[in-house]
């Protein structure tokens, strides 16, 4: 016992001497620590009768407590001491004049995701948003995406981890905004005219591509709805967002197991001099897919197919805004370089309307 006894002594001495967090840290090893002495005696107890091993192994876990008490409140008075002592160091007279800042930018991505907004907020659309991790169901079964697409492959899109034994379908990291579509028909039914920005995540890197980015969708759902409807929405729209009077839109039929009939879209445009220049030249650019809501859709929607109809369209902001303002790499957009920044952000104020113009 007066072994114990000496090393309470010993430890309480050190534990009040140590004048920072190493040496705190120090004397703890020296006596919790897997070899510490403490730890030692521990270890000694199976050579001990059991009278002595019940006597003395109470002793030290008194003792253990004991020194871990201690070295907690040393170690709360080194940290207090010291966030004093900074106080007192970085100290500042608020009577002091303020020194002048440069204003902050804001990213391409966010004042396209504005005008796009802006755009089809004139015309009638709604902003609907959802989860980023998304059901199996969700992302793949409403959107009548059969399981052998290659889009339900690992090879292109994120699956989340189950437990293991878990025999149900994974969550992904959603691969469109399309469940969002979905979403807004089960919530509002028909008729509904919505859009769905936000981030989308597939497993592709290179100058045009990245495994996070930004897309938009829409959707309108009514008793007439036709594909002329969807021309004029998209040529509104492509006039005002690249702020040009003359655009000839070319829908080229295609194939998506959520839309039919599908087309991709072309926007005519000109590479002279390697500008590009939106409505005239000869030129054919892609810009985004659409197309008539596929009827599986809509019933997976809970709208009937038989007094519905709707059409969609997809586009990818970062696509369009590397499109309008002339930046070459996509990769650019997440590397947080201030030059880069500085060189394509929008001043805070620059807030887009389609009275006063959206990229003012």
């Amino acid at each position: 016992m007066s072994d114990i006894e000496a090393l309470r002594s010993t430890y309480l001495t050190r534990i009040a001497e140590a004048s920072d967090a190493p040496a705190l840290e120090e004397v703890r090893l020296a006596a919790l620590g897997k070899k510490g002495e403490i730890s030692g005696k521990m270890k000694e107890l199976g050579k001990m009768s059991p009278e002595e091993r019940q006597t003395t192994g109470a002793s030290l876990n008194r003792l253990r407590d004991e020194i871990d008490a201690a070295l907690r409140a040393r170690r709360e008075g080194l940290e207090n001491a010291a966030l004093d002592a900074r106080l007192a160091a970085e100290w500042l007279d608020v009577t002091l004049p303020g020194r002048p800042r440069r204003q902050g930018s804001i990213h391409p991505v966010s004042q396209v995701m504005e005008e796009v907004t802006e755009i089809f907020a004139d015309m009638g659309f709604s902003v609907a948003e959802g989860p980023q991790v998304e059901s199996d169901w969700f992302n793949f079964d409403a959107l009548n995406i059969p399981p052998e697409h290659p889009a339900r492959q690992e090879h292109d899109t994120f699956f989340m981890a189950r437990a293991e034994g878990d025999d149900r379908p994974p969550h992904v990291l959603r691969t469109h905004t399309s469940p969002v579509q979905v979403r807004a028909m089960l919530d509002q039914g028909a008729p509904v005219r919505v859009i769905a920005p936000g981030r989308v995540y597939r497993m592709d890197m290179d100058q045009t591509h990245t495994p996070m980015f930004h897309q938009i969708e829409g959707m309108a759902i009514g008793k007439d709805i036709s594909m002329a409807n969807l021309k004029w929405t998209l040529e509104e729209f492509c006039r005002a967002f690249f702020e040009v009077d003359n655009v000839e839109l070319r829908f080229r039929a295609s194939h998506f197991p959520f839309t039919e009939p599908s087309a991709e879209v072309d926007i005519r445009c000109s590479w002279e001099g390697g500008k590009l220049t939106i409505g005239e030249g000869d030129s054919w650019l892609e810009i985004l897919g659409s197309g008539m809501m596929h009827p599986k859709v809509l019933r997976a929607g809970g709208i009937d197919p038989d007094q519905w109809q709707g059409f969609a369209f997809g586009m990818g902001i970062d696509r369009i805004a590397m499109l309008k303002y002339g930046i070459p790499d996509l990769r650019a957009f997440f590397e947080s370089d201030l030059r880069w920044l500085r060189h394509y952000g929008f001043a805070a104020g620059d807030v887009p309307s389609v009275s006063g113009g959206l990229s003012r």
